[in-house]
């Protein structure tokens, strides 16, 4: 059963969770685990892109958009079937994709924006009832 893990991020700003979402995926990338960012749309992927290139100086993340065919460690999801994809799944959508359950682990991002709140508590609910091993971690460390 996949294991869902909520990060409470303590800024209100979505950009944030971007941010957070490459630390998260370059954590789990040195820990030998494939990586899945997931987002809605090709837009966001570009930009999810460009972010991995340059958020961090000292390091480099092998990554590939699955739209362009491209395989890599860490690979972008714009709402393809991911295929054989087993390790974490980063949920940056606006929903949380229908085979999430094809991953080890699933990380929800949430930051302090009423919206965003309101979509994180409703999976919460949703994951819980259907009994999903759930953890949270706030993060309260800057950006």
């Amino acid at each position: 059963m996949t294991r869902i893990d909520f990060y409470i991020l303590s800024s209100d700003q979505p950009q944030q969770a971007d941010i957070f979402a490459c630390r998260l995926a370059e954590k789990a990338y040195r820990n030998g685990l494939r990586v899945l960012l997931a987002v809605d749309n090709q837009e966001r992927a570009e930009q999810l892109n460009q972010l991995l290139w340059t958020f961090r100086e000292d390091s480099f993340l092998p990554h590939a958009n699955q739209a362009n065919g491209e395989q890599a460690a860490i690979e972008i999801n714009c709402g393809g079937d991911p295929q054989a994809h087993h390790g974490l799944l980063i949920n940056l959508c606006s929903k949380v994709p229908n085979w999430f359950s094809r991953f080890e682990r699933l990380a929800e991002i949430v930051v302090q924006e009423a919206n965003a709140l309101q979509r994180s508590r409703s999976r919460f609910g949703h994951f819980r009832d259907r009994g999903y091993p759930l953890q949270s971690h706030k993060i309260n460390q800057s950006m």
